[in-house]
């Protein structure tokens, strides 16, 4: 895997995507890189991981000044992030972990 935080965060839930998709069919999420914050001025990184059938969204964000930690927050598509985040160290985060917050946060809750 790539040394860069965010390729490596990008590879993680690409594989954990595909695992999703192979076993849960009906999930079906869509991983996206916003550059908005960079674009703003803002030193960091914003992946978005959603799931358009339950209307549910997964933020990672990987903040320059935050090295070695991966910021995250599950809302709803319609809500913009607030400053709620929660923190994990990103040698914490595997593929496993993205596989089961996708599984668990985009599973209905009926």
């Amino acid at each position: 895997m790539s040394e860069d935080p965010l390729e490596k965060l990008s590879e993680m839930a690409s594989e954990a995507h595909t695992r999703i998709q192979q076993t849960y069919e009906h999930i079906n999420p869509m991983l996206g890189l916003r550059r908005g914050l960079r674009d703003s001025g803002i030193p960091a990184d914003v992946m978005t991981i959603d799931c358009l059938r339950t209307r549910r969204r997964i933020v990672l964000i990987l903040h320059d000044e935050q090295p070695g930690t991966l910021l995250y927050q599950f809302l709803a598509i319609e809500e913009d992030p607030d400053g709620d985040f929660q923190l994990m160290a990103l040698s914490e985060v595997g593929v496993e972990t993205l596989f089961e917050w996708m599984r668990d946060y985009f599973s209905d809750q009926e």
